[in-house]
């Protein structure tokens, strides 16, 4: 046995090791958060359920769930990718957690794309659990299915931006209490629900420039009717995406 097989050698695991070790922690912190579940899983299923079930709302010619069914996945994508992360993030930025990581073998930006990447794996957990909710219920989507994945990625990366500049930014109870009030607001007038010609016409002209507005119309437009672009919703959710990931990126602060 040569000398030297037991030196101890110290180091940083490779970079890929680490993200994936720091995605899995933050993955499993997302599921095991009792108000990251209600967020991100019941909410959206008991709306799913109750709106296709009950005719509280009309929703024009159709079935209901039909409607309802892509407003849902627009609603469970901002729930992780803004909603629950905004939430997550300021607490650890409040907590010193996030100062601690920065200063780990774990790059900054290697953090951040751990917790992009646990957002896309809970946003896939959803979307699925959603899916079979929906067809149980008699959904039939059809379309593009490229196009679907276009707007749910655009839709996850304005979002996290949209999140992260408020966690970044704002403090920890402030980011509590503004992530949840923009959740219902934009669960009501955000075109997830109720239909947007159900608002009057210039009121209706603002909203569908919000980010879930135009989530919502282009996966609508693609499972519902059809459509194989639907180049105006990608363009509005694509500039909400610049903007906030932008702004994160440059306002964020760490500590």
């Amino acid at each position: 046995m040569s000398a030297g097989t037991y030196t101890p050698r110290p180091g940083a695991a490779p970079l890929s090791r680490m993200i994936t070790a720091q995605t899995a922690f933050e993955t499993k912190m997302l599921l095991r958060n009792g108000e990251q579940l209600l967020l991100t899983v019941i909410i959206p299923s008991l709306l799913l359920v109750l709106f296709s079930a009950v005719d509280i709302v009309d929703t024009g010619a159709g079935k209901s769930v039909d409607f309802l069914a892509p407003g849902i996945l627009a609603l469970a994508v901002m729930s992780t990718a803004f909603t629950g992360q905004a939430i997550a993030t300021g607490f650890e930025r409040r907590y010193g957690v996030l100062k601690r990581l920065g200063a780990s073998p774990l790059p900054r930006w290697a953090l951040m794309t751990s917790k992009t990447l646990a957002v896309i794996v809970t946003e896939v957990l959803q979307i699925v659990l959603l899916t079979v909710i929906a067809l149980l219920l008699g959904w039939s989507p059809h379309g593009n299915p490229f196009a679907v994945l276009l707007l749910l990625v655009l839709g996850t990366a304005a979002f996290s931006g949209l999140g992260l500049l408020m966690a970044g930014t704002l403090k920890a109870e402030a980011t509590l209490a503004a992530a949840n009030l923009v959740f219902l607001l934009l669960l009501v007038g955000g075109g997830v629900i109720v239909p947007m010609d159900k608002f009057p016409a210039g009121v209706r002209s603002v909203l569908e420039l919000l980010p879930v507005s135009a989530l919502s119309d282009g996966l609508r437009d693609v499972l519902q009717h059809g459509a194989s672009m639907p180049w105006g919703d990608l363009g509005i959710v694509a500039v909400w995406a610049v903007l906030g990931l932008g702004a994160a990126a440059r306002y964020f602060r760490w500590e």
